[in-house]
């Protein structure tokens, strides 16, 4: 049964959402740093840490992760840096 959303894998990253890493300062490095991009399709790519198997025994009665899926942490400075960046509905 096909899924509803599938993600894309040829679509291009078309603009940073809040501020890098190193602006927010949740990393000193260049490298290694959690991010989050708006992809040219509208699709969102988050880089961060993945803490998949760490969670997996802990997750609410209605999440499921998908075997070809992560569950990513970020620092929530980081998202809520990129909120004015994120349109509402409409």
């Amino acid at each position: 049964m096909p899924r509803p959303w599938e993600a894309d894998p040829t679509a291009s990253f078309a603009r940073r959402l809040g501020k890098s890493a190193k602006e927010d300062g949740s990393s000193d490095v260049r490298s290694r740093c959690p991010d989050i991009w708006e992809l040219d399709n509208g699709d969102v790519a988050v880089i961060g840490r993945d803490l998949t198997e760490a969670y997996a025994g802990s997750l609410p009665a209605d999440v499921r992760i998908a075997p070809d899926e992560r569950l990513v942490v970020i620092p929530g400075s980081m998202l809520r840096a990129a909120k004015p960046d994120i349109p509402g509905p409409g």
